[in-house]
């Protein structure tokens, strides 16, 4: 073969070799080729499992939940960790949602779970900020997998209304990170109030300043009212509404404040585990005031069909190497997907005691 056609034949063979590289690593993204991978279907089918489909247009976590709108006034000490809008002095438009854990809309609100609150914050320059927090500074596991496998294990038995123990045993053994959960939420607070709880990020995410330092940072709401705390012996005898009634009349009465405090990761914090909680002392900004003055029911709130996705997030603030985030937003848009195809749903707590103290 001529030196010349040889030379074309090798630029070929090279060329046809990125090609076939590029198609392969589409295709390895794209989940066609290689070990399958969990998608936010899978979780999705996972909480089904648990608690049965709900009923048309519900969540499918924390499927229990009602509306609100205030506002957040940041102070400019933010600044000083990011460059997010949000953190630069003045006040901005912030809808939101209250919600219990669990699948049941109609579940009783007497139960030891998560209380949480979810936001969405805009900026006048369009930039947003998405956040999903608990009341709890932990999370019961760490990744994707183990969440699944959670929601199979404590899938109650018809007859008991619990779980199987002879499922959850081995569980237990495998996950202890589990085991410790549960061990912190026998002992901890349970706020008899969505207003006087501390809502957490969970998760750490990344914080870039105006001079291009990047620190890794985790976020709480700290309420102004004080912590009362929920009778555990008598969850039961609660009224199925109870929380989501007090916080309808206590908003009524006057607004709810809590104080956005940032805290800064020590070296040899745990970044990547949700299940380890950071101890001892912080660096914490107080980066301003959540005031929510208003609640509605989902059936006519701004919040239902709002996808509170956590990595939705604004220049200045990225996701860091934990692993549930990305997990987290792919089980928010398949749940977000399939409510919508499902169609709206009538409000499952709120509507007649909202619209008393409408009148």
């Amino acid at each position: 073969m001529p030196p010349f056609s040889r030379a074309k034949a090798s630029a070929f063979a090279v060329i046809g070799a990125i090609v076939l590289l590029l198609v392969g690593a589409f295709a390895w993204a794209a989940g066609w080729i290689g070990p399958r991978r969990i998608n936010g279907g899978d979780v999705t089918a996972a909480l089904e499992y648990n608690t049965g489909k709900p009923e048309h247009g519900y969540r499918r976590a924390h499927s229990k939940g009602i509306c609100f709108s205030g506002s957040f006034a940041g102070n400019g000490a933010g600044s000083a960790l990011s460059t997010a809008s949000a953190f630069k002095s003045g006040r901005y438009p912030v809808i939101g949602r209250f919600s219990l854990a669990g699948g049941n809309p109609l579940a009783g609100d007497g139960r030891n779970v998560f209380h949480s609150m979810a936001l969405i914050l805009k900026t006048p320059d369009g930039q947003e900020w998405r956040l999903a927090m608990d009341h709890t500074p932990i999370f019961p596991v760490a990744d994707v997998a183990s969440f699944i496998a959670l929601q199979r294990a404590t899938k109650p038995d018809p007859k008991t209304g619990k779980p199987d123990p002879a499922v959850m045993k081995p569980f237990l053994a495998a996950h202890p990170e589990v085991k410790a959960f549960q061990a912190f939420m026998m002992k901890a607070v349970l706020p008899n109030s969505f207003a006087n709880a501390t809502y957490y990020s969970i998760n750490a995410f990344r914080f870039t300043d105006a001079g291009g330092t990047t620190r890794i940072v985790r976020w709480q709401f700290e309420p102004e009212a004080p912590l009362v705390g929920l009778d555990k012996k008598h969850l039961e005898a609660m009224p199925r509404d109870a929380l989501f009634n007090e916080i309808i009349a206590r908003t009524a009465k006057g607004p709810s404040r809590w104080h956005l405090k940032l805290l800064v990761a020590n070296p040899g914090d745990v970044t990547d585990k949700a299940t380890v909680a950071w101890t001892g002392p912080h660096r914490t900004i107080d980066a301003g005031t959540l005031t929510i003055d208003a609640v509605q029911p989902e059936e006519t709130g701004a919040c239902r069909d709002m996808n509170f996705d956590p990595t939705i997030l604004p220049p200045g603030i990225a996701v860091s190497d934990d692993p549930l985030l990305a997990a987290r937003s792919k089980a928010y848009s398949s749940s977000f997907t399939r409510r919508a195809i499902e169609g709206s749903h009538s409000s499952a707590v709120g509507e007649d005691l909202a619209k008393e103290h409408a009148r």
